[in-house]
């Protein structure tokens, strides 16, 4: 059975499409088969993988709203092992014009299903909202992925969203679980960056990763180029710590399995 991760946080700027992509990436080049689902309107993973935003016939705005089958969605990536279901501008519109449809927060689950045993990972980047895109993302996952900047401010939301998330396993998605706290976006140089860690270290010690993401001009220009780091700069720093996160990441999931 493949494993479904949803990267969320309601707040903006943090690194959650970075992460999602480099994480794809990185699982792609270890030989696993792995889709990456563009939830977020701003179509932001789709273009860091070098897909013009306009370029697809269909993205997942037509799986949900028009029936679409996701097979016709579904595209190839320049990465080898990593496909990709490409977002659009149109998909702001989707909460207006999914109001009246009735078990909406499950309508993405639905709509992966017939493809979901090609893959060994799903990744789903969701948008900086706890809106009905970033539910339908939680319900559909069996994990959920969180990223969080190195500044006090990031932390503020973070309790709100783990209620959201408390709220979709006991109403929605019983086997949802947070698989991690990924700090991004770190400045060794600022006391502050290393406060904000510690912080987070203390109050969710079985949570965070120890893999922290540096600030990085490297990482910051990647997207930009529509390349993940591991085929952009395979030996920068911002390469080394996704590569390191995604090592993590695997190993808390035999844990996990070794424990069911």
């Amino acid at each position: 059975m493949p494993i479904i991760y949803a990267f969320a946080n309601q707040k903006g700027g943090v690194g959650k499409t970075t992460t999602a992509i480099n994480l794809a990436a990185f699982l792609a080049v270890k030989d696993k088969r792995v889709l990456l689902v563009d939830m977020d309107p701003q179509a932001n993973a789709t273009s860091s993988l070098g897909v013009d935003k306009t370029a697809p016939l269909y993205s997942i705005y037509n799986a949900l709203v028009d029936d679409v089958p996701i097979e016709n969605v579904l595209m190839l990536t320049k990465r080898p092992n990593l496909d990709l279901v490409p977002s659009s501008s149109a998909l702001a519109g989707a909460e207006v014009e999914l109001v009246g449809v009735d078990r909406r927060e499950g309508l993405l689950a639905n709509i992966l299903k017939p493809i979901c045993e090609k893959y060994d990972y799903l990744l789903i980047d969701s948008p900086p909202s706890l809106g009905l895109l970033t539910l339908n993302a939680l319900v559909a996952a069996d994990a959920v992925l969180i990223p969080i900047q190195c500044e006090y401010l990031a932390l503020e939301g973070l309790s709100q969203l783990l209620n959201t998330i408390r709220l979709v396993q006991e109403r929605l998605n019983p086997r949802l679980r947070v698989a991690g706290l990924a700090m991004t976006m770190f400045d060794s140089r600022t006391h502050l960056s290393i406060q904000v860690v510690e912080e987070v270290a203390k109050h969710f010690p079985d949570l965070i990763f120890h893999s922290v993401i540096p600030r990085s001009v490297r990482v910051a220009e990647a997207p930009s180029y529509g390349e993940p780091l591991v085929s952009f700069d395979p030996k920068s720093r911002g390469a080394r710590a996704y590569e390191e996160l995604t090592q993590e990441l695997l190993a808390r999931e035999n844990a996990v399995n070794s424990q069911q």
